[in-house]
């Protein structure tokens, strides 16, 4: 889903030179692997205009990217309901959600997630001065009303940034 995204804002004129970017959550995979974010973001987001930018991968790197103070959350969001690695059956997710979690960034494993993940927890997330939900299509507009429609976090744990006093931007192309 993010490809298109990240390559609309690889064209945009910003101080690209003063930007950090980093992910959200990763796969606990290589960036030789097809199936890495940082392999995605480095093909499609750090070109163009962004190549100035400096990017800080999650794999392999923790402790590094803990540290990152946040300005602007993506977040994206799976048919099942998840945003991050915040997945539905998650064996860290309460952790993860917990607004009270000391812990910026967990390991995650989850049925749906396909490999064990890393993710930044709900409050760092949070803590952004600036939070988005980036989807496509109608199918994710229809599993966001879902969402939206119900509490139980758990079921939906994108519920967790939606429930939240935070103000959450949605970017929706159908």
């Amino acid at each position: 889903t993010p490809a298109p995204f990240f390559a609309a804002l690889a064209r945009e004129q910003i101080d690209w030179a003063h930007v950090t970017v980093t992910l959200v959550d990763e796969r606990q995979v290589p960036e030789t692997s097809p199936r890495s974010n940082a392999a995605l973001v480095r093909r499609s987001l750090l070109v163009e205009c962004a190549a100035a930018a400096r990017f800080v991968p999650l794999f392999g790197n923790e402790a590094q990217a803990a540290r990152l103070l946040l300005d602007v959350v993506v977040l994206g969001m799976g048919t099942d309901g998840h945003t991050a690695s915040f997945f539905p059956g998650g064996d860290t997710l309460a952790q993860a959600i917990d607004p009270h979690t000391d812990h910026p960034l967990l390991a995650i494993s989850a049925p749906g997630a396909g490999e064990p993940r890393l993710t930044f927890t709900l409050p760092k997330l949070l803590a952004a001065s600036m939070l988005c939900l980036h989807i496509e299509g109608a199918d994710k507009m229809k599993v966001l009303e879902a969402a939206l429609a119900g509490d139980d976090v758990a079921e939906m744990p994108v519920r967790a940034v939606l429930l939240s006093a935070c103000p959450v931007k949605l970017f929706w192309c159908p």
